[in-house]
């Protein structure tokens, strides 16, 4: 572990302030401050931007976020570890901490207005993944990219090409609204403590040509979740189950499908997004 500013590292932080951390909030901190450097760079990082960190931890890679970003804004949840970085002294005076749970925050209000380009950088716990990633779609107009560090599994459903195991609706959504990459990989022993999966650093960045309409993807996301609930039933069979899409009658739904060059019988991890996009504009 590389030593933190004032002296010690993260387990004899811990220690020292009686900090124990909690599994369901994901608290698997970097402690290599060259990792953490490279992992900013990754993250394209640079002098005039403006950073908003979720998961703070005991601040290693934030404070490389600092060294070269112009400002940080940092969310933290855990209420003993908002109270070490301040009295510890671990953060460089460009980072703005915020005792708060990201997810119950409008982190719309802290992009600020376009001046200076705004990225988001987070260590995801599982639990808040996909619903922070499901935030980032909405707010990619203003960002000029986010980087997070997923679970290997969740960001093999992200990057899935249409056919592969991993292929559902997570990777529609994306697909259709921004690209996305896989920067690095890390093992267990990149955090502390070590967590029993793989990680992946995603970068992610809005498409340059956009394929959906302003306010569009709401009703997409409905229409893909819905093709995606059952995946072992054709398209036209989950369209039905529960749904008023052409009332569900079987006929009408086929022939909207057919309409938009899908197989009523092909189920919906065989069909690529532009054409699940077509479909959701036909239920419209």
């Amino acid at each position: 572990m590389s030593p933190l500013p004032g002296g010690g590292d993260t387990r004899e932080i811990l220690a020292r302030r009686g900090l124990h951390l909690r599994r369901e909030l994901g608290q698997n901190f970097l402690t290599d401050d060259r990792l953490a450097d490279r992992l900013a760079g990754l993250a394209g990082v640079g002098p005039e931007d403006r950073v908003i960190e979720v998961g703070t931890g005991l601040g290693v890679l934030t404070r490389a976020l600092a060294r070269r970003a112009r400002t940080v804004i940092s969310f933290e949840i855990d209420s003993g570890l908002v109270a070490a970085l301040g009295e510890e002294g671990l953060l460089p005076a460009n980072v703005e901490l915020i005792h708060a749970d990201a997810l119950g925050v409008d982190l719309g209000e802290f992009v600020g207005d376009g001046e200076a380009p705004v990225r988001v950088v987070a260590n995801l716990p599982y639990s808040a993944a996909t619903p922070l990633l499901r935030r980032m779609l909405d707010l990619r107009h203003r960002l000029a990219d986010w980087s997070v560090m997923l679970q290997r599994e969740v960001a093999k459903r992200i990057v899935a090409p249409v056919g592969s195991r991993d292929y559902g609706s997570l990777a529609v959504l994306h697909h259709l609204t921004v690209d996305a990459q896989v920067q690095q990989e890390l093992g267990p022993g990149s955090f502390f403590p070590a967590p029993a999966v793989h990680s992946s650093f995603l970068r992610v960045w809005p498409r340059q040509t956009p394929l959906l309409e302003p306010g569009e993807l709401a009703h997409v996301e409905r229409v893909v979740r819905a093709a995606f609930a059952q995946r072992r039933k054709t398209l036209v069979n989950c369209l039905r189950a529960g749904s008023t899409w052409a009332g569900g009658d079987r006929a009408r739904l086929e022939g909207l499908l057919e309409g938009v060059g899908i197989d009523p019988g092909k189920r919906a991890e065989q069909v690529d997004p532009q054409r699940l996009l077509a479909l959701a504009r036909a239920l419209a």
